[in-house]
């Protein structure tokens, strides 16, 4: 079973990359993309540019608070801030291109935080919890988005089944997800008890402090995020950056779900039906522009750390040897 799991995700992910292609052509068919979008990327102002850059680091701060948020969850002080946020930075450029970034990313933090005396559990714990983190800050967006504006939805219509794209439906979503971030707050303050699962598994509520952190960190990530996008677009016919955060919210959930390797297509797919008062040629543009700022510079910064860091350790080992006695 296990051994078909690992090939069973690689390939959900590749039949979403296909499938998502094979529907960007029907939509783009008959139309010369890569001359206007080239056009459409040197008609982005250079301060727009610079815009998208600070949001790019924005989320990725945001990112390394979640690694330091983890770990103060589990009482870890000695390791410091620069540490931290290189760990973090290489651990998501890494598994943001991946896929399965649960995964991938424990394979990352478990080979850095080894070397600061971390156990395996501890850093099992630190990857759930930093997923989790993501996981509220999407459940905590999504409510207050749907909540304040359910007919953003309708965006999504002819695309998706009515009974998803209705704004009474979005409403009960919004709401629900609200009252599942006032259980998780309340839960916490009152030192609610532990939730098991399946007998075996128990979700406890972390301490006020951790939880007050996260209600920060967790949007903060998404938003810088979706800055990148909202920059990259034009003015003229900017829906707003509301309408943008959501479409980024649905989009890269999504994108994550399907396992496909930096949600290549999916995300591309949904976000461009979610703005139809958009040039499809323009939204495009401006994702190609999320991808080389989120995904493609990080990734090459990230591989240059890690080749690095591994000729540190590589060095200190061959030292090690070196410096035992001959017999």
């Amino acid at each position: 079973m296990r051994k078909l799991l690992e090939y069973f995700w690689p390939l959900v992910g590749l039949v979403a990359v296909v499938a998502s292609f094979f529907l960007l052509y029907h939509e783009f068919k008959g139309e010369s993309v890569g001359a206007e979008v080239w056009a459409n990327l040197q008609a982005i102002p250079t301060s727009r540019y610079l815009f998208a850059g600070l949001s790019t680091l924005v989320a990725y701060a945001a990112l390394a608070w979640y690694d330091r948020i983890a770990l103060l969850h589990l009482g870890v002080k000695h390791i410091n801030w620069l540490f931290i946020s290189v760990c973090s930075f290489t651990t998501y450029a890494l598994s943001h291109n991946i896929g399965a970034s649960v995964f991938s990313g424990a394979m990352v933090r478990y080979r850095a935080y080894s070397t600061k005396g971390l156990t395996a559990t501890q850093v099992a714990t630190l990857v759930v919890l930093c997923s989790y983190t993501f996981g509220f800050g999407n459940v905590l967006l999504a409510g207050l988005l749907l909540t304040y504006d359910p007919a953003i939805m309708q965006r999504l219509s002819g695309f998706l089944p009515d009974i998803i794209t209705n704004p009474n439906t979005a409403l009960v979503v919004g709401l629900s997800c609200l009252a599942f971030v006032v259980i998780y707050i309340l839960g916490s303050l009152m030192h609610f008890r532990a939730i098991r699962l399946f007998g075996r598994f128990e979700i406890l509520y972390p301490r006020p402090g951790i939880m007050l952190r996260q209600l920060f960190a967790a949007p903060l990530e998404l938003i810088g995020a979706a800055g990148i996008i909202y920059f990259a677009l034009p003015e003229q016919g900017n829906p707003g950056f509301l309408v943008v955060l959501g479409a980024f919210l649905l989009s890269f959930s999504a994108a994550l779900v399907s396992h496909a390797p930096g949600g290549l297509g999916v995300f591309e797919l949904l976000f461009i039906n979610v703005m139809p008062d958009v040039p499809r040629l323009k939204v495009l543009a401006a994702l190609l522009v999320w991808r080389l700022f989120y995904l493609i510079v990080p990734l090459l910064i990230a591989l240059v750390v890690v080749a690095l860091f591994e000729r540190k350790k590589l060095v200190e080992r061959w030292r090690r040897i070196e410096e035992q006695p001959q017999k």
